[in-house]
């Protein structure tokens, strides 16, 4: 005992057996892609398909079609039974975000007013000062819009109208409080029939006042910095963003616009309030023809120099896709290798899977050779890898799959058809597309150490037909090449009929099941153990840990899990010498439950009279 017992009497001691860590937040899956809008390269997390949609984009105009990158219907799938999804948007080349310039005072218009990069000053009929810039969170988008042709009939964009631009508006000047409304309106609407997707009424340029417009609309941005091997993120601004839409810069600020008893201090400050007037924004790709989707200042599309297809989507995607050749260092694979890059920093981003939709193992080798090394270091996170390109053959799927030996990584094949909303279509999509929201099913009506295959809970329920019906002979040799087959049955409908990983020696961790089983325990014991690093190598905080991970497990089990496990910290293996090397060493003991893959029934016919045994 700590204190000095002298006197006869009745001593008491508290030990505290109920440490709880805090609850581990949710994990949920990283797809990186293009998208047609949002912050390039910049990891960020939604929670809803909804919520895509409005950072992200959906569908877009190509010459005179519609198309939907791949990403948007894998963030579909996936956000059917999961709650968190990171996108990492690929832009490569040269790109910047779209601004405007609200002029100040007079020298507003109705007709608007596009800048590209950030303006201090306008020229509208004589020097007009800006009041300040408005500018896009996300980079350069498909927008095709130059936003020079507002004086049409109703204010609408024109035939480049989009509805992933934005435009500004002005409705509402105080001068005698020194405040003003600013609307931020979808790109597509007219005077007639305005969208408003934000308001922010009576902001101020003051930048001693409470509503001072860059602190309640926020003037902080987020970019990617560094190398290609070591990117980070880095922040720029002051006030943190409140609008999910744009940021505030280059304001022209009105110092103590109002003296103590409300007047105007001095009245040129009001020369700095923004007029009446709207405008729409516009921001540019460079570069020329650089293997990047985008919009450049005449309103076309950039594509990837090939020719004939440009714009691989779908059942075209090969070596050119989506607009990038992703093999190619300065068309696509520099962009890939530096999201990758930032994902494996596992403090920073907590995911458990990776989806690379539109890249295959054929064509873009080593951009999938680096998420399943970056899953493979991280060690808590799962690829799901696409093998081959549309209408190839069994034999070129399986050679595919024998370059790869790891259990961090699966494959899947043939083909599938889906029903794309956006578009009102059917496409042709690789099953990374569609696996994803199978992973995320999974997880929600059973838990991740159960197969995410089979009739239970592997029925792609979107799919019209898969590209190829598969024999049982197929399905045999898909299976043994480590390829999980997608199979259709009658009546039941296209299926994830396999659970391998690309892992060539057999043992527990060849299935999906039990790798994702190990991810789910490493991370909640990895998390919750964090709150033991630098307490007391003693007895206690052995016993704290054991409080955490021996319940956890049992629940583990008790869930089907596991058949058995063991877990031992004490004297026997922190011994004095590794506690002198300020070590705190665990042992955990698991038996996986496994699959029942094969099932084999012996029917024994007997004759007349014979005695069935008990």
């Amino acid at each position: 005992m700590a204190e000095k017992i002298v006197s006869p009497g009745v001593f008491t001691n508290e030990i505290d057996q109920s440490f709880l860590p805090a609850g581990v937040a949710d994990i949920g899956a990283a797809v990186v892609g293009p998208t047609v809008k949002g912050p390039a390269l910049v990891p960020t997390v939604v929670s809803s398909y909804s919520e895509y949609q409005q950072i992200f984009g959906d569908t877009f105009k190509s010459g005179s079609a519609y198309q939907a990158y791949l990403t948007s219907l894998t963030a579909q799938q996936y956000l059917k039974n999961s709650n968190k999804l990171t996108v990492v948007r690929i832009l490569d080349g040269a790109f910047t975000g779209a601004s405007a310039a609200v002029p100040s005072g007079s020298g507003a218009s109705n007709t608007g007013s596009s800048v590209v990069g950030r303006l201090t000053e306008l020229d509208s009929g004589g020097t007009t000062y800006s009041s300040f810039t408005i500018n896009t969170i996300g980079d350069g988008a498909i927008m095709n819009n130059t936003g020079s042709n507002l004086g049409n009939t109703n204010s609408i964009l024109g035939d480049s109208g989009s509805k992933h631009n934005l435009r500004w508006e002005i409705p509402v000047v105080n001068a005698d409080k020194g405040t003003f409304t600013l609307l931020i309106r979808q790109g597509s609407d007219s005077k007639k029939r305005k969208q408003i997707l934000e308001t922010w009424n009576n902001v101020s340029l003051d930048p001693n006042s409470n509503n001072y417009i860059s602190k309640v609309i926020g003037d902080s941005y987020n970019t990617i910095a560094g190398t290609e091997s070591d990117p980070y993120i880095t922040y720029t601004g002051n006030y943190p963003p409140n609008s999910q839409y744009v940021y505030i810069s280059d304001v022209r600020d009105t110092v103590d616009y109002l003296d103590e008893n409300g007047n105007i201090r001095d009245n040129a400050g009001s020369a700095s309030l923004p007029g009446l007037g709207s405008g729409s924004f516009e921001g540019t790709f460079s570069g020329g023809d650089n293997g990047y989707a985008g919009y450049n200042s005449v309103g076309t599309i950039q594509g990837t120099g090939h020719a004939d297809n440009n714009f691989a989507f779908n059942e075209k995607i090969g070596e050119a896709s989506q607009g990038f050749l992703p093999a190619t260092d300065d068309k696509g694979k520099t962009a890939y290798i530096k999201a990758l890059n930032l994902l494996s920093n596992q403090d920073e981003y907590d995911i458990n899977m990776i989806l690379l939709p539109g890249l295959e193992q054929t064509d873009h080798s080593a951009v999938i050779d680096k998420a399943i090394t970056v899953c493979e270091d991280r060690g808590d996170c799962f690829v799901i890898a696409d093998p081959v390109a549309h209408g190839s053959s069994i034999n070129a799927a399986t050679a595919e799959a024998n370059d790869y030996d790891s259990n961090y990584a699966a494959m899947y094949w043939p083909w599938v058809q889906v029903p794309d909303n956006q578009l009102g279509q059917n496409v042709w999509v690789p099953p990374s597309v569609v696996m994803g929201g199978i992973y995320s099913f999974n997880d929600t009506v059973a838990h991740p150490w159960f197969a995410p295959a089979g009739l239970n809970r592997g029925g792609i329920d979107i799919a019209i037909q898969a590209e190829r019906k598969l024999t049982h002979g197929n399905r045999d040799k898909l299976y043994d090449a480590h390829i999980n087959p997608i199979a259709t049955f009658p009546g039941q409908g296209v299926t994830v009929w396999g659970q391998k990983t690309l892992q060539k020696k057999a043992s527990a961790l060849d299935r999906v099941n039990v790798r994702r089983l190990l991810i789910k325990v490493k991370k909640f014991i990895a998390s919750s153990s964090r709150f033991l690093v630098f307490e007391q190598n003693n007895a206690a905080t052995r016993r704290r840990f054991l409080n955490i991970v021996n319940p956890f497990l049992e629940q583990v089990q008790s869930n089907s899990g596991l058949t058995a496990f063991r877990v031992v910290m004490d004297e026997s293996n922190n011994t004095p010498d590794v506690v002198d090397r300020n070590i705190l060493y665990g042992q955990i003991f698991v038996q996986p439950t496994r699959t029942a893959e094969f099932i084999v029934l012996d029917f024994t016919v007997q004759p007349t009279g014979a005695t069935f045994p008990e």
